[in-house]
């Protein structure tokens, strides 16, 4: 792990992006919230905030990050579920990594709630995709000394 102890403690915020294309149906089964698992979209709010959280538990070489807050948006299109994740830290080192965890975890979830829906007669998934995740925005700012943080 790389040594972070002669860094400042700033405050840092990254926000990550990502989309689910699937099936107009199953989009239109999301939205009535009738999937067999439950409510889509916020369990998988749920499972991009553990994951981001986690982060330092998943990736080797990640710290624990003492995160201040994790924000999620979802967007849902005809055909795609775009997911927006912002973390916030105050801390030594970024967390592009968080928030970069949360979309996927959010997306994976997503998947795992709708495949029954997505697959073809012979059990593939040939219009599901996970696509264009990336860290949109990294941001740091140094604390002001009379702060009260």
């Amino acid at each position: 792990m790389i040594d972070i102890s002669s860094k400042d403690v700033v405050e840092r915020t990254a926000t990550a992006s990502g989309e689910i294309k699937l099936k107009e149906s199953t989009l239109d089964t999301i939205k009535r919230k009738e999937t067999k698992k439950g409510d889509v979209i916020e369990t998988a709010r749920i499972a991009g905030m553990q994951a981001a959280k986690r982060t330092w538990d998943t990736i080797p070489y990640c710290h624990q990050i003492p995160i201040s807050s994790v924000n999620l948006e979802f967007n849902t299109q005809r055909d795609s579920i775009t997911v927006r994740c912002s973390v916030k830290a105050v801390y030594k080192t970024g967390v592009e990594m968080e928030a970069i965890s949360c979309v996927q975890a959010s997306l994976l979830t997503i998947w795992d709630m709708v495949k029954y829906l997505e697959k073809d007669e012979n059990g593939q998934y040939p219009e599901t995709q996970i696509r264009y995740v990336k860290v949109d925005r990294k941001t740091k700012v140094a604390l002001d000394a009379s702060s009260d943080r």
